[in-house]
């Protein structure tokens, strides 16, 4: 059956009038029945979730803060793990990012957390934003895709402000999060064509994302290693070569 943390975040949900986490939850309930051997359950619940999103009313689906728009894409994937063509050895990792995430009430027990920032490095082209949808529809999440382009303005302190609302997003709307073109905010601070700016964007990110405790996940995708920044390293959970 669903863990105690599980039902209290439902009952939490529910009366939080926030159907879209509530359809989350149920749906990361509905994983965990599967992986206990529990099909039929299962299956239940998620078609009492897609016959409930069906008939719901549109005001009640999430939206985007105002400030956030344009600055932050969502979506709902339908690209499911067996479109993914990679070495066994990269696709053994992208699932058990996929497993450790179902198990996490488990592994909380033990002290443990399982792998939610992860860093996607590769040529274009290889599956690094594909991975972002896979893990997005295999752990029935929305995918929020963060224009990185868009973040840097030419003001100063008003990148670190959005980057601030975007991780204010991730601690409250949980999904996945793929910050892509990462090297744009990610680079490193010591280049001789730095400014002061995209220093100041940098150590904020590396501040937002060690603070961070939700249970989004957090997904950064690179074409450009080596213009990132050392630091960047010790804040993933795990660094996929593509």
């Amino acid at each position: 059956m669903a863990t105690a943390e599980q039902l209290k975040s439902l009952i939490r949900s529910h009366f939080g009038d926030d159907p879209e986490r509530f359809f989350t939850l149920a749906l990361q309930v509905a994983a965990h029945e599967a992986q206990q051997g529990h099909g039929a359950l299962a299956h239940d619940i998620r078609n009492i979730v897609d016959k409930a999103r069906q008939t719901q009313s549109p005001v009640l689906q999430f939206r985007l803060p105002k400030t956030l728009l344009g600055l932050v894409l969502a979506d709902e994937p339908q690209t499911p793990l067996a479109s993914l063509v990679a070495p066994t050895a990269l696709r053994d990792r992208v699932e058990r990012v996929i497993h450790e995430y179902r198990q996490q009430e488990k592994l909380k027990k033990h002290g443990l957390t399982h792998r939610r920032k992860v860093l996607l490095i590769g040529p274009p082209g290889t599956g690094k934003t594909m991975t972002a949808r896979v893990l997005a529809h295999e752990l029935r999440l929305r995918l929020y895709t963060i224009q990185v382009d868009k973040v840097v303005t030419k003001f100063m302190g008003e990148s670190s402000a959005q980057l601030r609302q975007v991780f204010n997003l991730i601690q409250e709307e949980v999904g996945v999060y793929l910050f892509d073109e990462f090297d744009a905010i990610g680079g490193e601070r010591m280049l001789e064509n730095d400014v002061g700016e995209m220093r100041r964007v940098l150590n904020a990110f590396l501040q937002f994302v060690e603070q961070d405790s939700s249970d989004s996940l957090i997904v950064a995708a690179t074409n450009s290693p080596q213009l990132l920044d050392r630091a960047l390293y010790r804040r993933f959970d795990d660094v996929l070569y593509y």
